[in-house]
């Protein structure tokens, strides 16, 4: 478990990416902060060896990623991980014993937000220490809210909205939702959802940041639903203008600002409803670069949208309901294969 040498710093376009180690073993910490000081592109500004000490750290510290061992004194670290998702998300890689040889405990932490999993088992190979560094550098490209989902949906979509966002995690990306409803259900619809799943939910207010952990449904009736602004400062706008597709708030409407303002850093999702509202804005949505997914037919109540984006090719990949949930979790932690990335110790 001998890490490569260091290699000298070269001067770099753009900030180095702020590391933080946490593992309660000195010579883990070491072994981990040499191997990343290799890359001129990470910097380890900081160590801890619980998660007492983490968490001051990581309020001082202000790290873009932080590395975690599992098990910890005081805290074990998917509990840790678990609170750092629900106070204060950032991409954390979990680097641990446990994570390699107990598939529970992986999964666990992949489904608390860890980006990814790397075994330490697996630093007996000297090319793991290449797969850390550039592991912690996507982890850098990933932060909860770093991109944005939008979903459409009308005839029978509040059951599949639920099941749905029901399969989000507390942390979920920022997500903004157009459902046809009436103007006076939306707002005890919103409620609902809040109560039923993990991330907050309410009706979208005009002006209001698109944040990790929030999702934000069209009110019904008096204006449209819209994405604006660019980058990280996203944010809900509300404009009054006449239906599209007969409905306001429209599908449409929704999905081609996003297209405008996220482009490739959104996913686009069509779920069950009658006519064709979302399909010309979806495929804007994949012209521009985004994911994109739809319900299939056997699962949808009505298959008219579905259709409607599938087939005028605004559909990247059709799913049943009950898998919607989890592809759009997996595309939006960024692995062009669309599942964790799991680093399994050597034989």
């Amino acid at each position: 478990m001998t890490p490569p040498q260091s290699a000298p710093k070269t001067p770099s376009a753009s900030p180095p990416i702020r590391v933080l180690v946490v593992d309660d073993s000195a010579t883990m910490r070491s072994l981990l902060s040499v191997a990343l000081r290799r890359d001129p592109q990470i910097e380890v500004v900081g160590h801890a060896a619980d998660a007492l000490e983490a968490r001051d750290k990581i309020k001082a510290l202000n790290p873009d990623v932080v590395t975690l061992d599992v098990e910890m004194p005081n805290m074990n670290g998917l509990d840790f991980l678990d609170k750092i998702m629900r106070l204060r998300p950032m991409p954390v890689v979990m680097v641990s014993s446990l994570t390699g040889r107990d598939a529970a405990a992986t999964l666990t932490a992949l489904e608390l937000g860890a980006v990814d999993c790397i075994s330490k088992a697996a630093f007996s190979d000297e090319g793991a220490f290449a797969t850390l560094t550039a592991t912690v550098k996507a982890a850098a490209g990933y932060a909860p809210g770093g991109q944005v989902v939008a979903i459409g949906s009308s005839t029978g979509g509040v059951e599949a909205l639920i099941g749905v966002l029901t399969q989000f995690p507390e942390n979920c990306p920022p997500t903004v939702i157009t459902q046809h409803m009436p103007a006076a259900f939306t707002k005890s619809f919103a409620e609902r959802l809040n109560r039923l799943c993990r991330p907050k939910v309410s009706e979208a207010v005009d002006g209001a940041p698109l944040l990790p952990g929030q999702v934000y449904l069209a009110p019904g009736g008096a204006s449209h639903l819209e994405v604006a602004g660019s980058g990280s400062a996203l944010r809900c706008r509300l404009r009054a203008s006449d239906p599209v597709n007969g409905h306001r708030p429209s599908v449409d409407v929704l999905f081609a600002s996003l297209a405008k303002a996220a482009g490739a850093a959104a996913v686009g999702v069509i779920l069950t409803g009658m006519g064709r509202d979302g399909a010309a804005g979806l495929l804007a949505l994949r012209q521009a670069g985004a994911a994109t997914l739809g319900q299939d037919e056997a699962t949808s109540l009505v298959y008219g949208m579905p259709r409607a984006a599938f087939e005028c090719g605004a559909v990247d990949k059709q799913l049943p309901l009950d898998r919607i949930g989890a592809a759009i979790l997996a595309l939006t932690r960024l692995h062009p294969t669309g599942a964790p990335h799991v680093v399994r110790p050597t034989a």
